[in-house]
């Protein structure tokens, strides 16, 4: 038996017994008759030992706590102690983030400051030395006109001279036709601002003063009015910025390329979407021009090479850019672009669009024999006239013909005079002319001049016979149309389409005065003539049929005047 004395309860650290517990004795409904004082003092007691215990573990508990983690450890190894301690608190989270960010951070700076220093350090390969060229390269050089004119055409954007003085062109050029179809514009275009037309020597324009500064590809339909022909100033930059254009054609290669003594040396290389190019440094080509140049027609010169001539050349001797220096013009740059291939037309001044020349067909054969009995029966037709006769004289007129009394009668305006009209009546005895001014002459324009005035007035008319200019030639040939029929060999050159009527276009005539008859295949009337004038453009009359007015005689002078003899010289480009 133990006789060692009991120790008395530890009362201020008990753990208070909770209602229901069994532990306690103190289950509800037991007989415990405590009295109301007992309970009183055993609650404060417990609360004083709740309070005590969450501000200060006993030792005993803490002992306790002790024992409980080591039989932990034992029971869960270190491992999974280290876990649970790792991913207990958010405080080891938060301090892995920054740990993290802090790093991505200094391997951004690293980088950062390593790029900056690397950029300082660099520097760029040295270019290549300029030498003289390759086999391969002189070959390319030499073949490059010949390479413009198998490939036909290309679009081209120019800019020529400085300053006030630059003029910038956008269009194309066609090598095997030698056409030139251009928007003019820049400060220095002057009066040649708008849409230009060039056809070996013969040039037209379409001037439009309002365009803007800055010029843009013209339509590939060109329009059909307000063309004229046009001679260039002389000293103007625009000459000879065209004739090198139309000049990087020939149909053989340029044997001074590949001399030993050529002054051609390899520059740079350079890049295009086309592919690598070598920029080669030569003179220009002084070759035969691919244009010829009509007999007494001025053209400007070939510009004289001056040694500064760059090439930008692709290994299939396509030239890609071309930058010089021409003499009165100054610095140039031509940029082609070889993609942009389209047929080109020529306008109505220039012929139109080209064909191919041919015999005729029974139906147009017989067409082209029956004109002049269908004429007759048609009575008369309104006449429109448009012809380029010279590079200061560009006609325009509107008027009527009567095929079954012979006669025309029409008012001409001269767009260098537009306050002045010319009547032209045509009758079997002649041709009379009267200058008027534009008012007493019917009004209108001079781009679209009104039909003269009924009955004509009295004046000093001028008679001659007919014959002599290309006006007269061109009426005689429109009165005569309906009474003698064609001579001459006749070709189909095409067909062709006006005032929405479907054509065929037949030339026929001496070979001196060629003319084109626009013959509608539905009716057979005719509906235009085309005659080529010395100078090379061509004038047309465009007939509408209708009903004519009574058209008086011409007044018959006493000693008519001789009408001057018209040249037998064939014109330049008639077969």
């Amino acid at each position: 038996m133990d006789t060692s004395p009991t120790p008395a309860p530890d009362t201020a650290h008990a753990t208070p017994s909770r209602p229901g517990d069994p532990s306690t004795g103190n289950a509800p409904g037991s007989g415990d008759g405590g009295s109301a004082s007992g309970a009183s003092t055993t609650a404060r007691t417990t609360g004083g030992a709740r309070r005590a215990t969450a501000r200060r573990p006993s030792a005993s508990g803490r002992a306790a706590a002790a024992r409980t983690r080591a039989e932990d450890h034992e029971t869960t190894g270190p491992d999974d102690l280290t876990d649970t301690t790792d991913t207990t608190g958010p405080a080891t989270a938060g301090r892995r983030r920054r740990t993290v960010l802090l790093l991505l951070g200094l391997t951004a700076v690293t980088s950062a400051t390593a790029l900056v220093l690397g950029l300082l350090s660099w520097a760029p390969d040295p270019p290549e030395p300029a030498r003289p060229l390759t086999v391969s390269e002189s070959d390319r050089l030499a073949a490059v006109r010949v390479t413009n004119l198998r490939d036909l055409r290309a679009g081209v954007r120019v800019t020529a001279g400085t300053d006030a003085a630059r003029v910038e062109l956008v269009g194309w050029v066609d090598w095997s036709r030698s056409l030139l179809y251009l928007d003019v514009g820049g400060p220095g275009a002057g009066a040649e601002r708008g849409l230009l037309q060039k056809s070996g020597p013969v040039l037209v324009i379409r001037p439009d003063p309002a365009a803007v500064p800055t010029p843009a590809a013209p339509p590939l339909m060109p329009p059909a009015d307000r063309w004229r022909l046009h001679r260039l100033t002389p000293g103007a930059h625009l000459a000879p910025v065209l004739d090198l254009l139309l000049d990087l054609a020939a149909d053989r290669p340029d044997p001074t390329r590949t001399a030993p003594s050529s002054e051609a040396r390899w520059i740079a290389r350079d890049t295009a979407p086309a592919g690598p190019l070598d920029v080669i440094q030569a003179p220009l080509a002084t070759g035969a021009p691919a244009a010829s140049t009509a007999p007494g027609t001025p053209r400007a010169a070939t510009p004289t090479p001056d040694g500064q001539t760059r090439y930008w050349l692709d290994q299939d001797a396509r030239l890609h850019k071309l930058v010089t220096r021409l003499p009165g013009t100054g610095p140039v740059t031509v940029v082609f672009n070889r993609e942009d291939r389209p047929t080109l037309r020529p306008v109505d001044a220039l012929g139109g669009r080209p064909g191919l020349p041919r015999v005729l067909t029974d139906a147009e054969q017989r067409r082209l024999d029956r004109l002049p009995a269908r004429l007759r029966a048609q009575g008369g037709a309104t006449l429109t006239l448009t012809a380029p006769v010279g590079t200061d004289t560009n006609l325009r007129g509107a008027g009527w013909v009567s095929w079954t009394a012979r006669t025309a009668y029409l008012a001409v305006a001269d767009l260098g005079v537009p306050d002045r009209r010319t009547l032209l009546r045509r009758d079997a005895t002649g041709l009379a002319r009267a200058d008027l001014p534009a008012v007493a002459a019917g009004g209108g324009t001079a781009e679209a001049p009104a039909r003269p005035p009924l009955p004509p007035p009295a004046g000093a008319w001028r008679v001659t016979r007919p014959g002599g200019d290309d006006l007269s030639v061109l009426v005689d040939a429109a009165v005569t149309a309906g009474s003698v029929g064609h001579r001459g060999a006749a070709v189909r050159i095409r067909d062709d389409v006006t005032a929405g009527r479907t054509v065929d276009v037949i030339e026929a005539g001496p070979a001196g005065a060629r003319l084109r008859y626009w013959i509608d295949r539905g009716d057979g009337s005719l509906r235009r003539l085309e005659l080529r004038t010395d100078v090379g453009a061509w004038a047309h009359l465009d007939l509408q049929p209708a009903v004519v007015p009574r058209l008086a005689a011409n007044p018959r002078p006493a000693n008519p005047r001789p009408a001057a003899p018209r040249s037998s010289a064939p014109r330049p480009g008639t077969r």
